[in-house]
């Protein structure tokens, strides 16, 4: 899981145009409504090479302006001294990637589109369509199989909505927020740590222009833009140097300020609103949706912001499931909600989101050790760790799984398991290799109940962004659980020969324990019973000096136990089993995040016509896998076309549509193209003289033509990945008369 505040999210102070800002027939082409886009395909066309043409002209600055760059920039500058791994963005075939472009694409293509358009829409919330749907299944049914089936996990799903002392006791109710501040005047609120690294990044930007490292200054597109550009245009002076490089020092470590910290920044150098104002000092804003559940409002409920903690309170039930073996894992795919104070960047920052998080459950004394580390420790990761960031640098470093765990780099070999098993599931899925990095979170980074942490982080024209995080839980989660509900969350390690252990046991006085507390005894039984070793060890300690102990008792918080209550004491006894609570190792996807990469990483468009584009997923995740298509809308056609498509339906393949429209049959393998389907099947006439059909690849647009049985065999070996199409284009016939 990751923990609020990450990089990424800004505040609404200098944030970027949204749909809902321009006028209709003044929208910039990065937030075009699809509804806008012609039915014509030439239409379609013109709009697409002018949009290319537009970006790389007019609306640059919407690729380089602060508030769009602030991601890439914030990441590459907080460590870029030396930095081995480029943070330009770039497409799949190596050219400059516009980002407007792609999402423009990925939009009009309804990969994903603002929710509720139609009504001027809610920042945060987007729906997927018919692609995006498809996209965001197939990459869940990878991670299913990949996960879930070859690791045996035990999957649950849990409600979203959640009673609040689950919460509480977490620590989510106390710790689950970020820093705001308001402007006095405007009643605009932003988030505090981003209206600090929003202000200093328009200084430095307005410092370069003092230089004359930048000649060019750049336009508004709208009233409102335009205001904001000048907000930081009359701030543009030459600033000293020892200030410049305070500032980039500044930068480099805004995630870790706390309130205090961000007041100081924001008095120590005068940073205001854009109304001139000084922003009021920072509070804290929890980002759980709250609720309440039932018609009375009696009890406070809140939308979960992670799926774990349903995990963690079934965790006795799912250990007896397992016939208390250990060690298990369980795991859970679900929405998930967090209250962003300003979400943006696209879909990356966002107010609902699907998360999927396994929960290793292991035993400390093992040294968490994994008995299938073995299989991955020659797997090679680029890890960016804890001490190369205090460096004040972002060079990653390449070892070998085996190599980070010997040296201590990765903490355990669990840990180390699972940073390799989440980077070949995303190579699997599709992710580029070099733009993919684990990089160790720092001391004061980490959530409130990690002791370690890694993120898998994918490069996006937003920068480095957190996609799936691994954290080392320990047994934070399970022994606060277990202390407030009085339920014991514990595993058992049976002995093959008895052992003798000194234990500290917990001996209440019967005859006086029921007159004193009554009713509540057996709570408070039940809140003695769940206490550690540890625990006990100290009220011993207590009981002997004061007389007395405190006890958190769940439903009655604080009650007093008096030594004449009972007697807590160290024995020898022999023992056939110790009881113990369990670690938890983390591997959290947020798949939204993960599919917006993913689309980044495929894209790229066809040497000398940016219009047509391409999404190169691979066949297992690609929205549909194969489409048949008449050569035109001849009548013979159309039994085939059907044939065909049912017999790829029953053999397990995900199909398109038919395009049956008028449309030359080059304009539809590109629509099918920019949708990522991976193969194309072809009938025409030929087909009706001798039963020949051609099966066309999406990549390289190179077909093969055979018999019906042969293509329908070549489809599913590429699907199933046992074929690549190289190996197809060796086995059938060339045919290279259908003219793209």
């Amino acid at each position: 899981m990751w923990r609020p505040g990450g990089p990424g999210q800004a505040g609404t102070v200098w944030q970027g145009p949204s749909a809902s800002d321009f006028p209709a027939e003044e929208k910039p082409f990065g937030v075009l409504s699809s509804s806008k886009v012609g039915d014509s395909r030439r239409s379609m066309q013109a709009l697409r090479r002018s949009i290319w043409q537009l970006s790389n002209q007019q609306l640059r600055h919407l690729t380089t302006s602060p508030p769009l760059q602030r991601a890439a920039v914030h990441k590459s500058r907080k460590h870029r001294q030396n930095n081995n791994m480029s943070s330009e963005m770039t497409t799949l075939k190596g050219t400059p990637l516009e980002r407007g472009v792609v999402e423009s694409h990925l939009q009009r293509c309804l990969f994903y589109t603002p929710s509720n358009e139609i009504y001027g829409g809610v920042k945060g919330l987007y729906d997927y369509g018919p692609p995006g749907c498809s996209l965001q299944r197939k990459i869940m049914q990878v991670w299913h199989n990949h996960f879930v089936e070859e690791e045996h996990m035990l999957e649950v799903e849990c409600p979203a909505l959640t009673p609040e002392k689950v919460f509480e006791v977490s620590g989510h109710v106390a710790r689950f927020k970020d820093w705001m501040c308001t402007d006095p005047k405007t009643g605009n609120i932003f988030r505090a740590d981003h209206f600090v690294q929003d202000v200093l990044e328009a200084r430095l930007k307005a410092d370069k222009q003092a230089r004359g490292q930048s000649t060019s200054v750049e336009k508004a597109v709208d009233a409102k833009r335009a205001k904001k550009a000048a907000a930081l245009q009359q701030q543009a002076a030459k600033l000293d140097d020892a200030v410049v490089n305070e500032y980039e020092e500044v930068l480099a470590k805004i995630d870790n300020y706390d309130d205090v910290g961000l007041r100081e920044l924001i008095d120590k150098y005068d940073l205001r609103c854009p109304s001139g104002e000084k922003p009021t000092p920072p509070t804290a804003f929890n980002l759980m949706f709250e609720t309440s559940i039932g018609p009375n409002s009696s009890m406070r409920g809140y939308l979960r912001p992670e799926t774990a903690q349903g995990q963690f309170t079934n965790f006795a039930k799912l250990y007896q499931y397992n016939r208390g073996i250990m060690p298990f894992a369980s795991a859970s795919v679900g929405k998930s909600y967090r209250n962003e104070i300003a979400p943006r960047n696209g879909p990356l920052r966002v107010r609902e989101f699907l998360m999927a998080e396994i929960e290793h459950y292991v035993d400390p004394e093992t040294n968490k050790k994994h008995e299938r580390f073995h299989e991955v420790e020659d797997v090679e990761l680029d890890l960016l760790p804890r001490d190369v960031q205090l460096a004040g640098k972002s060079t990653t470093i390449r070892k070998t799984v085996r190599e980070a765990v010997k040296e201590r780099i990765i903490d355990n070999e669990t840990l180390g398991y699972f940073l390799a098993r989440i980077y070949l599931f995303l190579v699997k899925i599709g992710v580029d290799p070099t733009k993919l990095r684990f990089r160790q979170h720092m001391e004061n980074e980490m959530a409130h109940y990690a002791s370690d942490c890694y993120d898998a982080e994918l490069l996006t024209s937003y920068g480095w962004v957190e996609c799936v995080g691994c954290a080392d839980r320990s047994a934070y989660d399970l022994s606060v659980h277990t202390k407030a509900s009085g339920t014991s969350l514990t595993a058992r390690q049976q002995f093959s020969e008895p052992r003798t252990v000194n234990t500290w046991e917990v001996n209440p006085n019967q005859k006086l324990f029921g007159p004193k507390f009554k009713k509540d005894g057996a709570a408070v039984k039940a809140a003695l019973s769940a206490t550690s070793q540890e625990q006990r060890e100290a009220f011993a300690k207590e009981l002997e000096t004061a007389g007395k102990i405190p006890l958190d008792v769940p439903g009655l918080g604080s009650v007093e136990v008096g030594k004449e209550l009972l007697t807590i004491e160290l024995k020898e006894i022999t023992s056939h089993h110790r009881e113990y609570i369990p670690n938890v190792i983390e591997p959290s996807f947020g798949i939204g995040r993960i599919q917006f990469a993913l689309c980044e990483h495929n894209y790229w468009t066809r040497e000398g016509d940016e219009a047509r584009a391409v999404l190169s997923f691979p066949p297992i995740v690609a929205p549909h896998q194969a489409i048949v298509l008449p050569l035109s809308n001849h009548a013979d056609f159309t039994p085939i076309v059907k044939r065909v498509q049912a017999r790829l339906k029953k053999a397990g393949v995900s199909t398109q549509r038919p395009d049956e429209t008028s449309a030359t049959i080059g304009k539809r393998y590109a629509r099918t193209d920019e949708l990522g389907t991976a193969l194309a099947i072809t009938v025409d006439f030929q087909t009706i003289a001798d039963g020949t059909i051609t099966l066309r690849d999406r990549d390289t647009t190179r077909q093969v033509r055979a018999e019906e049985d042969k293509i329908l065999a070549a489809v599913s070996d590429i699907v199933r990945g046992s074929k690549k199409w190289e190996d197809v284009e060796k086995e059938l016939p060339v045919f290279t008369t259908q003219g793209e």
